[in-house]
């Protein structure tokens, strides 16, 4: 079991390097809002078409198979399963429906309909008849309602996700960091410590492998050991996991107090005092198309995208 490699979600991917990894992180941080924006107020159309850009700007980019099969892989199947139990579930409105007619006085109808019909042999078209309960079957049901909040969760769901796990796997921390202090300069002349909290955005970004090394490595301690779990019970199980939990907790701490001790030495004593240039922003060719294309991205979204109120 390796949580690094099976579960790489938030972990920057150094090699090989992406035409995303080249892109700006200033660019690519508007298209992940962008992302996480235009699904609001939206018709299931663009819900869907979302799901397939970032599907289709994975294979484009050639990020190797082994990095993003596992994640779309899972993501897709949870995606399916909130899909398929949100559409049969109740959609909340508690109504028998029933037609607007009758039986017999709509056969009636029916019946006059096509007589006149065919005492003027003019063919008449029977408009498409509106259904809300598409499927129905025992006490499975699916209605029109159902649907689509199921179709809305399951995509709003890997437009979250993946979204966000493309970023972080084509940006590296400092790039991130470096974007977003240069985005929130101007909130310096309202005296926000903008530096600090970059900083503690870095640190934090950084700080997420060596937790997943501690659990990884609690995780196997208490695999070689062939604990039985039957003979200790459930009480039992909840006492060592949190052992295991008190366990994971001091060497996080251990490690947090060994990075400061290590930016203390190397003599650091304020994030503007000692300042260290990660990234050159710096917009290019490919970045001014990526930018074309989110102008584009947005106005098919605010002409065709928004939802019918």
């Amino acid at each position: 079991m390796d949580l690094l490699r099976s579960l790489p979600l938030g972990l920057y991917l150094e090699q090989p390097i992406t035409w995303l990894h080249k892109l700006d992180p200033r660019v690519k941080f508007f298209w992940l809002m962008s992302f996480l924006t235009t699904y609001i107020y939206a018709r299931n159309e663009w819900r869907v078409l979302l799901v397939l850009i970032l599907i289709v700007a994975t294979l484009i980019a050639r990020i190797p198979v082994r990095v993003w099969q596992q994640q779309m892989g899972w993501l897709l199947t949870v995606s399916f399963l909130v899909l398929l139990i949100a559409a049969i579930s109740p959609d909340g409105l508690g109504i028998n429906y029933q037609p607007r007619l009758p039986k017999v006085e709509s056969s009636q109808l029916n019946k006059a309909n096509s007589g006149q019909a065919q005492s003027s042999k003019i063919p008449v078209k029977n408009p498409k008849e509106y259904t809300y309960v598409l499927f129905e079957a025992g006490a499975v049901k699916v209605t029109r309602r159902s649907l689509d909040l199921a179709v809305t969760l399951s995509t709003m769901l890997f437009t979250l996700i993946y979204s966000t796990n493309l970023y972080l796997l084509t940006t590296a921390p400092e790039e991130i960091t470096a974007a977003i202090e240069n985005l929130m300069q101007p909130l310096q002349r309202l005296k926000v410590p903008v530096t600090e909290l970059t900083l503690t955005l870095t640190l934090s970004l950084r700080f997420i492998p060596l937790v997943l090394e501690e659990v990884q490595n609690l995780i196997r301690s208490v695999m070689t050991r062939a604990i039985n779990w039957k003979k200790l019970g459930l009480k039992g199980s909840v006492k060592l996991w949190l052992l295991v939990a008190e366990r994971l907790l001091e060497n996080l701490l251990l490690r947090a107090e060994q990075m400061a001790s290590a930016m203390m030495v190397r003599g650091f004593t304020s994030p503007n005092e000692h300042r260290v240039q990660w990234h050159e922003l710096r917009f290019k060719t490919g970045d001014w198309v990526a930018i074309a294309l989110l102008i584009l991205f947005w106005g098919v979204r605010l002409a065709i995208g928004s939802e019918v109120l």
